[in-house]
């Protein structure tokens, strides 16, 4: 039978519930090195902002700027280029993120001053943000969208090793600039991307705009509360109220009405949050409770991480067959435990802990996504990929604060 084409995939709308959409077969490998390298520019520069500072001629606080910007990037670039992506088509999507990131890495590279490295890491966070949006909608099943999930479980958990290595080897601009590597999978997959576009809606650039206000504003709560909350506030009730009046617009009304998407969004927001918390508070407990070094605690943390994200791989892969019923309660019993198991004082415990946690958020973010995916019309599978993924990585930004007063 002769394979039907990229275009002729995407012209099926049929978008049956419970069925992933059809897409073009995508090696995942390939997938894999197009979302993966995210994760460098979140926990990559971890080790390095004490030589970022120091060749900025800045601040070690200053030069968390970089770090800042590019969480910033990743929350506000998701479902903004996901909804671009549902208007220009997907291959006009993957070129321009990698022309972001390739002039974000040119930024952080070549000019030696703080808020050009600054604007560089947020010009990588908003592509790579996208290219990870766009790994996801292209997944097409199960088993792929594991490899994907997987890519930056894995990817994250080595990071900070990986970053400090580089700078030990070449430079601290080398580190920052890692999320580059997501170029090479864009080159690997373009030829494969389907070019059609959503041609019957006009982009609605005012929802663009709130969301982004919306989402700058809650990534800036744990730092400024008060004036970030008021503003967080206002915005979403600006959103709503222009979802009402235009409900095809930026943020489709059919997506966030639908009772199974906004399920999946919850859960896949409070996994990251436990997950991301106690990558905070481990390490602080670790401290308390034994004599180990920052090396060693550092080192002890990079396996249950890489556990995590590797086994997630066989558990979404298996959500296909088993069904996604049985394994998310399976994932969310893992990361309600977690938190119960960090309380414990022995070290093995308090890294079983991270490891259930990251069982959870990495399988948790591959097998909720296509439950979000399937909850929705296929003509907007990019737009709750998007959200989807904005709910799951605002965790990474609450989990920490959450879990601060109780690490200290």
């Amino acid at each position: 039978m002769q394979e039907p084409t990229p275009d002729s995939r995407a012209a099926d709308t049929s978008g049956t519930p419970g069925a992933w959409p059809p897409t073009p077969r995508i090696p995942a490998p390939y997938l894999a090195l197009m979302a993966g390298p995210l994760s460098f520019g979140i926990a990559g520069p971890a080790l390095v902002l004490d030589d970022v500072a120091r060749g900025l001629g800045t601040s070690e606080s200053a030069a968390a700027w970089c770090v800042i910007a590019f969480g910033w990037g990743i929350a506000v670039g998701t479902p903004l280029m996901s909804g671009l992506m549902r208007h220009w088509g997907t291959r006009l999507a993957l070129l321009a993120c990698a022309l972001q990131i390739a002039v974000g890495a040119a930024l952080v590279l070549g000019v030696p001053v703080l808020a050009a490295t600054i604007a560089g890491c947020a010009l990588q966070a908003l592509g790579t943000a996208g290219l990870t949006s766009i790994a996801m909608n292209l997944a097409g099943s199960p088993r792929r969208m594991g490899v994907v999930s997987a890519s930056l479980a894995v990817v994250g958990a080595s990071a900070p090793l990986v970053g400090s290595l580089v700078n030990e080897a070449l430079s601290w601009r080398m580190s920052l600039a890692l999320p580059v590597i997501s170029v090479l999978g864009v080159l690997a997959v373009i030829r494969w991307a389907p070019a059609h576009r959503d041609r019957g809606r006009a982009f609605d650039g005012l929802g663009a705009a709130i969301l982004t206000a919306l989402v700058t504003a809650v990534v800036f709560v744990p730092t400024y509360p008060a004036v970030a909350g008021v503003c967080a506030a206002v915005a979403a009730v600006v959103l709503v109220r222009h979802t009402r009046s235009r409900p095809s617009g930026f943020v489709p009304a059919s997506v966030v009405r639908r009772p199974a998407f906004l399920v999946a969004c919850g859960l896949a927001l409070a996994l990251a949050i436990v997950n991301f918390g106690l990558m905070y508070a481990v390490p602080e407990a670790l401290m308390q409770h034994t004599d180990w070094t920052i090396d060693r605690i550092g080192v002890s943390m990079v396996w249950p991480l890489l556990f995590g994200g590797g086994l997630s791989w066989f558990v979404v892969a298996a959500s296909g067959p088993l069904g996604r019923r049985p394994v998310v309660t399976v994932l969310v019993v893992l990361g309600a435990v977690a938190p119960l198991l960090a309380l414990s004082g022995s070290w093995a415990v308090l890294l079983v802990a991270q490891a259930s946690a990251s069982i959870a958020a990495a399988s948790g973010q591959g097998v909720l996504a296509g439950q979000a995916q399937d909850a929705v019309r296929e003509a907007d599978r990019p737009s709750a990929t998007g959200l989807f993924n904005l709910c799951y990585l605002l965790g990474a930004a609450f989990g920490p604060s959450i879990a601060a007063p109780f690490a200290g």
